[in-house]
C-alpha cells in the first residue's frame, strides 16, 4: 500500500451476527472520498456467515479492507 500525504484513518468494525446490515456499512465506508482510509472488519466468529462477507470484500478490495477472525 502506497502511504497516503494525508494521515492514515482507520475504521475498525466488529462483526458479529451483522450479515444483514454489514454490507450497507461497508459500502458506506467504501463510500467516502477520503484518499487515506483502511476498513477493519473483526469477526469474532459470528454465525451468520457475517465472516464470509468480511473475506469478500477484502478480496475485492485489497488495498483499503481487512478482515480479521
Amino acid at each position: 500500500m502506497k502511504l497516503p500525504d494525508r494521515p492514515l484513518i482507520s475504521l475498525i468494525v466488529p462483526v458479529y451476527r451483522t450479515a444483514a446490515t454489514l454490507p450497507t456499512c461497508v459500502e458506506s465506508v467504501l463510500s467516502q472520498t477520503y484518499p487515506a482510509l483502511e476498513l477493519i472488519l473483526v469477526d469474532d466468529g459470528s454465525p451468520d456467515g457475517a465472516g464470509e462477507i468480511c473475506d469478500r470484500y477484502a478480496a475485492q478490495y485489497p488495498d483499503i479492507v481487512r478482515a480479521i477472525h
